[in-house]
């Protein structure tokens, strides 16, 4: 179990933004940081949006912070034109690199290369597509980035915009979970999550996979 540090200003709120979707969420292709960086599609503009929306919403929000790959910073910078904020970038939210598997559907994967797959999904230090980037990997990465925000902006709100393989990793380690849950929890193009750190650096996990805001822009 990876504890938060302790927040002293009180409770902090990280929401986590899943990005929209690209031309190939619907056909669910692999898309890591290692292949074309695709950016959002014209229905994943309208989930950004309408998150956005529901973003302003909720109430104060003191900063947005997002993973440099294209989809992310397009979702980031729609809630931070409607939050007057300016988007931060953070490398430890970048998605993993899924090696030759980018662009792949998970279907091909598992028909070109079962026992690579069987492995990755057992295993958080197996490496997809031969020179991709292990679970392991990624969730030490993602807990600085969340320990970075945390002592940043200790006490207040911030909206977390990434992707779904380091989001499942931010709630995974929220609960205290072990790494075959990463693929129990749908996180879902545009959805929203949330985590709160107490002040001792508990942490409890408020909202997941909130889609309902959606129900206008399939």
């Amino acid at each position: 179990m990876n504890p938060a540090p302790a927040a002293r200003g009180g409770s902090t709120t990280l929401l986590l933004l899943r990005h929209g979707e690209t031309a190939w969420t619907p056909e669910r292709r692999i898309s890591g940081s290692g292949g074309s960086d695709p950016a959002l599609s014209e229905n994943g503009l309208r989930q950004a949006e309408a998150a956005a929306r529901v973003l302003v919403s909720r109430g104060p929000v003191q900063a947005v912070v997002s993973s440099p790959l294209r989809r992310a910073r397009q979702t980031a910078e729609a809630a931070a034109r409607r939050l007057d904020l300016e988007v931060q970038i953070d490398e430890g939210l970048t998605e993993a690199d899924f090696g030759a598997w980018e662009g792949l559907t998970f279907a091909e994967v598992r028909e070109r290369h079962p026992e690579e797959m069987a492995a990755w999904l057992a295993s958080p230090k197996a490496v997809p597509g031969s020179t991709g980037e292990t679970f392991a990997s990624v969730a030490r990465r993602a807990q600085r980035a969340r320990d970075r925000i945390l002592a940043r902006y200790e006490g207040g709100t911030v909206l977390v915009v990434s992707h779904v393989g380091v989001l499942r990793t931010l709630l995974r380690l929220a609960l205290g979970a072990p790494p075959v849950t990463l693929f129990r929890m749908e996180l879902s193009a545009a959805s929203l999550s949330a985590v709160a750190y107490s002040g001792e650096g508990a942490a409890s996990v408020r909202l997941l996979n909130d889609t309902s805001y959606l129900t206008d822009h399939p």
